[in-house]
C-alpha cells in the first residue's frame, strides 16, 4: 500500500509508482469522490468529453428523428 501526508496547506504529493500507473504528468487533473463509506476514490481526468465524439456509432439501419428523440411530443 502507499501512503503520502497531507501538508499545513491541504497539499499531498502523489506517489510515483501511482503517478507511472496512471501516466499522469505535470497538469494531469484529478477527481475526488467520497463514497457513503468513507471511502475515497481518486480518478484521473484524462479525456475531455469532446474526445469522445464519434466513439459510438448507431446500429445500421437505426436512424431516429430529432422529432421522435422529443419526448413533449
Amino acid at each position: 500500500m502507499t501512503e503520502s501526508t497531507i501538508t499545513t496547506k491541504g497539499q499531498t504529493t502523489v506517489p510515483a509508482d501511482i503517478r507511472a500507473l496512471v501516466d499522469a504528468k505535470p497538469g494531469t487533473r484529478l477527481v475526488w469522490s467520497v463514497m457513503p463509506d468513507g471511502t475515497i476514490i481518486v480518478r484521473v481526468k484524462s479525456k475531455s468529453i469532446l474526445d469522445m465524439a464519434g466513439m459510438l456509432k448507431a446500429p445500421k439501419g437505426k436512424s431516429v428523428s430529432v422529432e421522435d428523440m422529443n419526448p413533449w411530443r
